[in-house]
């Protein structure tokens, strides 16, 4: 069986990882025909366009994509274009697994975390109004007059819109997602001792959602005390559900419990749509120097590969990876216990290594 797959290659140290990553694929033999899109600074510079239409149109033509990191121009006025696409995909949920593989240096061992982000409510809605602006000035006056708080002239707003559908898509994801890979627990994050009809809506749902996956055992976490004892005891949560800028930060969060950004995949997907991707950005000062670590991108693909239903390539790649991980040799400056050790192996070192696992 063929797949085509929109391929962002992204920008800075994007094509160099995403290359990497599709060599060791290709090396694998499931049968993916690139259909390579250029989005991102360089094609801005080249066309005045961040991302053309032909991504966005590529993208629900193949349904499937994986993407490098993009460079959104900073002071230009223009969005994140990550942001752009998970709204224009309507890719309502962000998936973030933390695993721990032995080599990666870090202060936890065996955290296997799956973090749920709502991707398009909350205060990453957009909803903003200026300080000082006639809308924010009307909006002030109405929250004095309807609600009795005073809110001074001089503040900016944000609003943050949870409703009841998207609360229920998201976690109803989340226990879905428990279900098929067999998982034991979804905890849901809120804050709703304090917000009680934002997160409290989002809390009423998703024990309402529960109900229908006895198999499934469920919690609720408040959000400051999930921090606390995602530092204490990570090892107690299994799948993670929340709201879209909890989701934000405890994402990164538990990439940090498993080693960093460098070996934190994710994936953006909806109803119609998938898009996978690394967390961290574009690294544009070390454009070129075929260093930086491509581990991220491909455990990206292991999740890509896992969405279209190649499991078994999928194992294979990721087997390979914590394999090249523990061994130590293979890796990236930024992998070694001596981040100027002369060994480290370049981005396309790492690739090699992996391919010649997979023969």
């Amino acid at each position: 069986m063929g797949y085509t797959i929109t391929l962002i290659p992204g920008d800075g140290v994007g094509p160099e990882i995403t290359e990497a990553t599709c060599r060791v694929i290709e090396a694998l033999d499931v049968g993916i025909t690139w259909d390579v899109q250029e989005a991102g600074l360089h094609v801005f510079e080249q066309t005045g366009e961040l991302l053309p239409q032909s991504v966005i149109d590529s993208l629900r033509r193949n349904k499937v994509g994986i993407k490098g990191p993009i460079t959104t121009p900073v002071g230009t006025g223009f969005r994140s274009l990550n942001v752009t696409l998970r709204k224009e995909l309507k890719c309502y949920a962000n998936l973030r697994p933390c695993k721990s593989y032995t080599g990666v240096q870090s202060r936890f061992d065996e955290i296997d975390i799956v973090v749920v982000r709502e991707n398009l409510e909350d205060l990453y809605a957009g909803i903003e109004f200026e300080e000082g602006a006639g809308n924010a000035l009307e909006l002030i006056h109405f929250i004095r007059a309807h609600h009795g708080s005073h809110i001074p002239l001089d503040a900016g707003i944000t609003i943050k819109p949870i409703t009841v559908e998207g609360s229920r898509r998201i976690v109803k994801f989340a226990f879905e997602y428990a279900r098929a890979n067999g998982r034991q627990t979804v905890t849901a994050i809120h804050k709703a001792n304090i917000q009680k009809h934002s997160d409290g809506l989002f809390l009423r749902v998703a024990r309402e959602v529960a109900e229908d996956y006895p198999d499934i055992e469920f919690w609720d976490m408040i959000v400051d005390a999930t921090c606390m004892q995602l530092v204490r005891r990570p090892e107690q949560f299994d799948v993670m559900v929340m709201p879209n800028l909890y989701g934000d930060i405890l994402s990164d969060l538990c990439a940090g419990l498993v080693g960093g950004l460098g070996v934190a995949p994710g994936a953006n997907i909806g109803d119609q749509m998938a898009l996978f991707e690394p967390i961290h950005g574009s690294a544009p000062k070390y454009t070129g120097q075929n260093k930086v670590n491509p581990m991220a991108q491909m455990f990206s693909a292991v999740m890509m590969l896992r969405h279209i239903g190649e499991r078994e390539a999928a194992d294979r790649m990721e087997t390979a990876l914590a394999d090249v991980i523990a061994e130590g040799k293979h890796v990236t400056y930024d992998m070694k216990p001596d981040r100027n050790d002369p060994t480290a192996a370049s981005t396309s070192g790492v690739a090699d290594a992996l391919i010649e696992r997979l023969r």
